[in-house]
């Protein structure tokens, strides 16, 4: 089983932003477009924790487009939970995936997927708000989901390490165009 929408939950997001050419993208469902600019496309590569306090604690590592209109859609995803699976499925049409994961800076890995190496940097002032709007697609139809949060800013070095024949191949051998901490964040997922 897993918890009735909205979860709020509380953790540590490490973000690097990737430039990669459509034709190299997974193929999108039904009812998606990835937003590009001269055939770029914008892939956001997530390691996240969430930790307890929230309404799971977990480990999580995603890579997520932007799609038209201004939204954020999950390609991939790994979840340690079966009740983060099963719930981000069934609520919210995510493809969540189970695997055997470990975030814990400096390092973070997924056995045949991916590894980094993470170093936060300085944080900036204040806590900032995470507006975001995501799409997937189920069964052909567009189900939309709003994430609302905070939390603090720190530039990060994140250096990647992908499989180039695995589901994240498309990323292996690219330098990212930023990474970042979401650190010590909350956010509300769901209505």
């Amino acid at each position: 089983m897993y918890p009735p929408s909205p979860w709020h939950l509380r953790g540590q997001l490490h973000l690097s932003v990737f430039v990669v050419p459509r034709r190299a993208l997974p193929p999108l469902p039904a009812g998606l477009r990835p937003l590009t600019v001269a055939g770029r496309a914008l892939v956001g590569a997530a390691w996240v924790t969430y930790e307890p306090g929230g309404t799971l604690h977990y480990r999580e590592l995603l890579a997520a487009v932007l799609t038209r209109p201004l939204r954020t859609t999950i390609m991939d995803i790994w979840v340690d939970s079966p009740e983060s699976r099963d719930g981000g499925r069934a609520l919210w049409a995510i493809p969540k995936d189970l695997a055997e994961l470990t975030v814990a800076p400096p390092e973070a890995g997924a056995a045949g997927i991916a590894r980094a190496e993470i170093s936060p940097g300085r944080r900036l002032p204040g806590r900032w708000p995470t507006p975001l709007s995501l799409a997937q697609s189920d069964r052909n139809i567009v189900v939309r989901t709003p994430v609302r949060g905070t939390g603090a800013l720190r530039h990060t070095d994140i250096s990647w390490h992908i499989d180039r024949t695995g589901p994240l191949g498309y990323l292996a051998d690219r330098r990212p165009l930023l990474s970042l901490t979401f650190a010590d964040f909350r956010l509300t997922f769901g209505r």
